[in-house]
């Protein structure tokens, strides 16, 4: 396993906590996305020391060349804009789309009544970024890493079992994370399982919300003001 030298011995541990079979289909390298180089990448680019957040998704995106272990980071997703508003990679991915689309409310941008593609075909753009590693980048200048709740995908079936499978990996994580000041992101119902794995004992401040994928979360008041400040969509100099 390659991670960042801030997070080895953390993540080490971790690891080793998850049963020995599930380790073993792990390392057989097959049957599931992001693959074995790749489904720790969050840990790979961001430093345990800048680490102010740990946002949790729930799974991989479904498709193979999607999944490059960043939660909600769409490897299919080459510009976020198009000429028409948003691109069609981003509309196709819900979740972004929807995530996109708070971002421009948070920013003023647009309003809820204006959140259309045409209004965000017209914006300005010159002060935005356009790729979704520029996006990933964004989120890590803020201190966040993008994990997901099960970091291996298989099939939609079984999710739960892939989030049951790695919830050793998430409490060990915690775990020794447990004294540091992290806020924990909780999307959907399946993020919030991770309250469970938390120590009786924490400093950790949870923020939950509803998952990307449900149109109310692009108008949530708590999530608005929560990611305002972060200018996510700015271009950074």
């Amino acid at each position: 396993m390659i991670v960042h030298e801030s997070w080895r011995q953390i993540v080490s541990n971790a690891y080793n906590a998850l049963d020995s079979e599930y380790r073993a289909f792990l390392e057989t390298d097959k049957g599931y996305f992001p693959n074995f180089s790749n489904f720790l990448n969050a840990f790979k680019t961001l430093p345990k020391n800048k680490t102010k957040a740990i946002l949790f998704g729930q799974d991989p995106y479904p498709r193979e060349n999607s999944a490059i272990g960043y939660a909600f980071i769409d490897g299919c997703v080459k510009s976020i804009f198009g000429d028409k508003g948003l691109s069609k990679e981003v509309n196709r991915a819900t979740s972004l789309r929807n995530f996109i689309k708070m971002l421009l409310l948070s920013s003023d941008k647009l309003t809820s009544a204006s959140l259309t593609q045409e209004n965000i075909a017209k914006l300005n753009k010159s002060e935005f970024i356009n790729g979704i590693m520029e996006l990933k980048d964004n989120f890590e200048a803020n201190g966040i890493l993008l994990l997901n709740t099960s970091l291996v995908f298989v099939n939609k079936d079984d999710t739960p079992l892939h989030v049951k499978a790695f919830a050793p990996f998430m409490k060990t994580l915690l775990s020794q994370l447990s004294n540091d000041q992290i806020e924990l992101i909780l999307f959907g119902n399946i993020a919030k399982e991770i309250k469970k794995l938390l120590p009786s004992s924490h400093n950790f401040t949870l923020i939950q919300t509803c998952h990307p994928y449900n149109l109310d979360f692009i108008t949530d008041e708590k999530v608005l003001n929560y990611f305002a400040p972060m200018r996510l969509l700015e271009l950074r100099q």
